[in-house]
């Protein structure tokens, strides 16, 4: 059965003199991702976040601000106006709420435009795309009233995934233990605490936070069952450049794929040495606050062979 891979992006910053979000009670949380037909399977915590492993991707509270993704068919904007309706909406300096082209758009409950016709009834707001329209893009709406302490996140997102770990996430016999090993990510980032769940009967996906840094990681391996159209995505608030580039070069090496997309917000452009891929299109966008998203896509150098396939 084909699963969209895809995250619905929700990010909501509060005012320096609005309550903290963390005193709010687990139902509270519970109720906000049924919202978006999602529920929560798991809850790790330390002194400044609190990230919670949902069905359809992920949760993760601060003090101040919250992030939630959401995959599938998710309804991640009647989530986003009922938090909206929950909370004092003067306490909200910023709302970014972010969609990417799905594979199959027409199965999604809404579109992009009718999301944001939906939030500006809440918050005016400005709406882009990056990216072409007949090739990989993705869609934001800035809803910025009140400047935020600065923020930044860097997202890979990985396409059509190959080799030795695409082909155990493929099979029956993978396992959480089975899936960690293979992403070796002790050596990397021994100082997180993780979570972690591995779906039925395929994907995997993975919090991890230090501090009030987070990352996550999502795997949807459908390729060799669902016509090739795996997907992977990855994010953290991460800073370091270094660091960055380790983490690309892994998870490029782990994962192999024929394409992948690399998202900036608030950081210096990190400089790519992958030869064997090449970049095929690239965006900046600064909002009227000063948010900075980059965008780039890029594609394997070599001819991919494709297999046609019988409706």
């Amino acid at each position: 059965m084909f699963f969209e891979g895809a995250e619905k992006k929700l990010e909501l910053q509060l005012k320096s003199a609005a309550a903290s979000l963390r005193q709010l009670p687990q139902p509270f949380w519970a109720e906000f991702v049924a919202c978006a037909n999602a529920e929560i399977l798991s809850h790790i915590h330390n002194d400044f976040c609190d990230a919670y492993l949902l069905s359809e991707s992920s949760l993760f509270v601060w003090d101040d601000r919250l992030l939630l993704l959401t995959c599938g068919k998710s309804t991640l904007v009647t989530a986003a106006t009922w938090v909206i309706e929950n909370l004092a909406v003067d306490d909200i300096a910023s709302l970014r709420y972010q969609r990417k082209n799905e594979y199959q758009a027409q199965l999604q409950a809404s579109t992009f435009a009718d999301d944001i016709s939906q939030l500006r009834h809440y918050l005016p707001g400005l709406a882009y795309r990056l990216g072409h329209l007949d090739l990989h893009h993705h869609y934001f709406f800035f809803a910025e009233h009140a400047k935020v302490s600065s923020d930044s996140r860097f997202e890979l997102l990985m396409y059509h995934i190959r080799g030795e770990l695409a082909d155990y996430l493929n099979t029956a016999v993978q396992t959480e233990e089975g899936v960690l090993k293979r992403l070796q990510f002790d050596g990397l980032l021994n100082d997180f605490q993780f979570d972690s769940h591995c779906f039925s009967p395929f994907g995997f996906s993975l919090n991890g936070i230090r501090g009030e840094d987070y990352l996550s990681l999502h795997i949807t391996p459908q390729g060799k069952h669902q016509d090739n159209c795996s997907y992977v995505s990855f994010e953290t608030n991460l800073n370091s450049q270094s660091l960055l580039n380790a983490l690309l070069g892994h998870l490029l090496g782990l994962f192999s794929p024929s394409g992948w997309d690399v998202i900036e917000l608030n950081l210096p452009s990190l400089t790519i040495n992958q030869p064997q891929y090449s970049c095929l299109s690239q965006s900046k966008l600064t909002t009227v606050l000063g948010t900075i998203i980059g965008f780039r896509q890029f594609q394997q150098c070599d001819t991919e062979t494709l297999i046609p396939q019988l409706l």
